[in-house]
């Protein structure tokens, strides 16, 4: 798949550019009119971003608990759905959500690490990038 519908590319990109808020947008847009196998693969993509929104917004109990709805919406995906390599990204949201996937009921105040947030880029590429 290299034609990917429109409001998936503009998740992606609003996603790579840590807006993670908009990123939700988008991908909510798709996911509404979604009748399809992916439904909840898009659910996963809206609670990932979701989860390094709160993370970023230092909102930690909140990010956590998205962090695993996305997992488990994702996890049935792999390894690879609409050109994302789930295995990679799935790899790369623990590596930046370990320290507070690792805490118990107290969480302490833990820094999103920007060299961590993964990016998404697609495998066939995109016909065409949004507008």
């Amino acid at each position: 798949m290299s034609d990917y519908p429109h409001e998936y590319l503009q998740g992606i990109a609003f996603f790579n550019d840590c807006e993670f808020f908009e990123a939700h947008e988008a991908w909510e847009e798709l996911w509404q009119e979604d009748r399809s196998d992916s439904r909840k693969f898009l659910q996963g993509l809206i609670q990932a971003a979701v989860a390094l929104h709160h993370f970023g917004n230092g909102n930690l109990r909140g990010a956590k608990k998205v962090y695993f709805g996305a997992r488990g919406y994702l996890e049935h995906y792999r390894p690879r759905h609409w050109g994302l390599d789930l295995d990679k990204f799935l790899g790369e949201m623990a590596s930046c959500f370990a320290e507070i996937a690792a805490s118990g009921e107290d969480i302490p105040k833990i820094e999103i690490v920007p060299d961590l947030i993964p990016e998404i880029h697609l495998d066939p590429p995109a016909a065409a990038e949004p507008a």
